[in-house]
Order: structure tokens, then C-alpha cells, then sequence
């Protein structure tokens, strides 16, 4: 009776998801801004609303030297192999890959993409705000990241949204992580938490979306000697962004 009540417990264990990395499930529709960016239906990136007629993503999440490739985003979802979540699925009209992307070192590693029809605000539906003016993000403060990327490396991607709090580090300790890929007015970092399949989702401060997540040593996602996680700082595109985003007001 013992031994079948230890196997109970291990098989009910070992359905619980534990991810991002080290994180927990997301309660459902917590997020509403969280979008899944996916190609040939299935997710191959996060994302965020950040407007009625906006996903802001990372840059690297479309391929742009192929020819014909198309996107399409799931608005509202959190469980995504749920047949209903077809609803919230939308095109991508135009693609804003910031001009000076760099596709080797990642640097400028954002990307708005224009939804093909308005999304409409709900319970399910919304868009996070992003920073008003650039400005440095703290070290040490205490935010959040979410995405239905792998849980660990080489693993599978996660049904449901996942999400995990981390703290941010200082900006001089990341560039010595990372030496020349790292730039300090253009990226900011913390510890531990997104792997592969996370790509373009949001740093969360303070309910304001500062980051999008761009990389990581990809070999050891959950190694506990792995580089800082890198978000593109979003306050340092506001220009860009703005010129963008305003033109639809």
C-alpha cells in the first residue's frame, strides 16, 4: 500500500509543470497582454500588446531573408494546444524590424508587428504600457517574466503560459559576462529565467513592460552557472516606437 501510494505521488509530481525555468504556471488570463507569435500554426515566440493595432516582439523571432515567410499571433490564450484558442488567432499586416537590427549580435533586437484587424479590449484581451521616457532600470528590482517556451534545455515547450519573478542585475556585471555582445544603454539583464520559446516576451516591472526577452546561453538554460538572461531595453526605442505606433492613432 505504501509503494502504490509513493507511485501516486510521483506520477502526479511528475505532471506539474515547474517552468519557464524554476517558475510556475501563470493563473489564466492573468496576462492578457501575453501573445504567442507562432509560424505554420505552432509558437515559435512570445510577444506583447502594446496597443489596440500592436505586438511588440524580438526582431529575431521573423526571418526576414525568407522569402514569403508569414507570422500569425494568438491573442487571449493560455492553454494554446486548446482548439478555442484558433479564435484569437490574427495576421500580421506589416513588419517594423528596427533599422538597425543586427542580426549577429542581437543588438536592437526589437520588432512591432501590425495586426491585419483591431484587437478588442476584454477579460482576456489587453495591452501592458511601456516606459514614457528612457531611463535606467534599477538593480536589483524585483520583476517578472512569462512565455511558453521550453522549461528546461532541449525540452519541450510548455502547453501552458509559464511565468517566474527575477531580479534585474547591474548593467557593468552584465557587460562583463558578456563583454563586446553586451551594450549597456540598449540592454538590461537579470538572472535566471526564459529559455528557447521565450524569445520576444516582456520584462514586467511594476506593471510596466521594460524588456523583451532577445538571449541567453542557449546550451544551459537551467545550469546554475549560466550568463545572465538579455532583454532589449525598450525605453531606448521610444522614438521608433512612437513614430510607429502614433501613425495609428
Amino acid at each position: 500500500a505504501v509503494q502504490c501510494i509513493t507511485l501516486l505521488l510521483f506520477l502526479h509530481l511528475a505532471s506539474v509543470d515547474v517552468g519557464i525555468i524554476n517558475g510556475t504556471e501563470a493563473k489564466p488570463h492573468s496576462r492578457p497582454y501575453m501573445v504567442s507569435v507562432q509560424r505554420n500554426g505552432k509558437h515559435t515566440c512570445g510577444g506583447f500588446l502594446v496597443s489596440e493595432h500592436f505586438v511588440m516582439t524580438a526582431a529575431h523571432c521573423w526571418n526576414y531573408s525568407n522569402i514569403g515567410e508569414k507570422l500569425t499571433v494568438v491573442l487571449g490564450a493560455h492553454e494554446l494546444q486548446k482548439s478555442n484558442s484558433a479564435l484569437g488567432r490574427v495576421a500580421v499586416k506589416f513588419y517594423h524590424i528596427h533599422p538597425m537590427y543586427d542580426s549577429e549580435r542581437l543588438l536592437n533586437d526589437i520588432m512591432l508587428l501590425q495586426l491585419n484587424k483591431t484587437a478588442k479590449k476584454s477579460q482576456r484581451i489587453s495591452w501592458i504600457p511601456i516606459p514614457t521616457k528612457d531611463k535606467d532600470i534599477k538593480a536589483k528590482q524585483a520583476c517578472s517574466v512569462a512565455g511558453w517556451g521550453r522549461q528546461e534545455t532541449n525540452g519541450s515547450v510548455s502547453k501552458r503560459l509559464m511565468e517566474v519573478d527575477v531580479r534585474v542585475m547591474d548593467n557593468k556585471l552584465c557587460q562583463k559576462y558578456w563583454r563586446t555582445d553586451y551594450s549597456t544603454s540598449r540592454m538590461v539583464c537579470a538572472e535566471q529565467g526564459f529559455c528557447q520559446g521565450d524569445s520576444g516576451g516582456p520584462l514586467v516591472c511594476k506593471g510596466t513592460a521594460v524588456g523583451i526577452v532577445s538571449f541567453t546561453d542557449s546550451k544551459s538554460c537551467n545550469s546554475p552557472k549560466m550568463l545572465p538572461n538579455v532583454y532589449t531595453k525598450i525605453s531606448k526605442f521610444l522614438p521608433w516606437i512612437n513614430g510607429i505606433v502614433g501613425s495609428m492613432k
